[in-house]
């Protein structure tokens, strides 16, 4: 198994998983301001510009989470990021009607070689997870270092050596990557073929069936070079 058990005193670290941690679930749309009348319905921007500590009922859910703080930050910075883990068929869709074990080996190994949106943990009864999980690098939470240190028993695992180098790696792909729109060299063709797969995918100008590609087209699709024209500009 890639866990193990840190001790109940040692500083946290990235790579350390909780269990329980609470998400807040906040819409901008519908604040409940506690007030003395009873709780009143306000959007956000009714809030924004006050120069007040506001109180609000807001719903929170206990989730698990790992550590993604690096080790130096998390030995004396005043908040912890952490990823929430989820099942790993919520976070990874192409996981959906996944069975057998050629099908997972090959999914679960494309870490190692594709900049993912995750970073997969395997089943591990002794933290409640019965299936397979996930670690989803596009949803963070953010906690108090001294609430952490001070609730040491919900940090229930720390992934091992081997598997911190991994995590490490491929959530620092993640969070230094640039856009990058995969399909952007397909023939009209093999563009459906992808639509099929991904639906909200919107063509460039030049993957029309009866168009042929322009260079007003290349450089309107490029934000870069866009912004590089425009510092030439300058």
């Amino acid at each position: 198994m890639i866990y193990h058990v840190p001790n109940s005193n040692d500083p946290i670290r990235q790579g350390d998983i909780y269990i329980g941690l609470p998400r807040v679930e906040f819409s901008l749309e519908k604040v409940l301001l506690v007030q003395d009348t009873g709780p009143v319905q306000v959007s956000w921007g009714e809030c924004a510009n006050s120069k007040d500590v506001i109180t609000a009922l807001v719903p929170v859910r206990p989730v698990s989470a790992i550590v993604i703080t690096q080790d130096c930050d998390a030995v004396r910075g005043a908040d912890i990021t952490l990823c929430e883990v989820r099942d790993f068929r919520d976070v990874e869709r192409k996981s959906q009607n996944t069975k057998s074990p050629k099908s997972w080996k090959d999914l679960i190994t494309q870490q190692a070689r594709l900049n993912q949106k995750w970073f997969y943990l395997p089943p591990a009864p002794s933290l409640g997870w019965t299936e397979k999980q996930a670690a989803d690098f596009r949803v963070t939470l953010r906690l108090p270092r001294v609430d952490l240190e001070a609730h040491s028993s919900l940090r229930r695992a720390r992934l091992n050596d081997l598997a911190e180098k991994h995590f490490r790696e491929r959530l620092s792909e993640f969070f230094r990557r640039y856009p990058y729109d995969e399909w952007y060299p397909l023939d009209p063709q093999e563009l459906a073929a992808y639509v099929k797969e991904y639906p909200e995918t919107v063509p460039y100008p030049w993957q029309a069936a009866t168009s042929e590609p322009t260079q007003a087209d290349v450089d309107s699709s490029l934000p870069e070079q866009s912004l590089i024209k425009e510092n030439k500009s300058r």
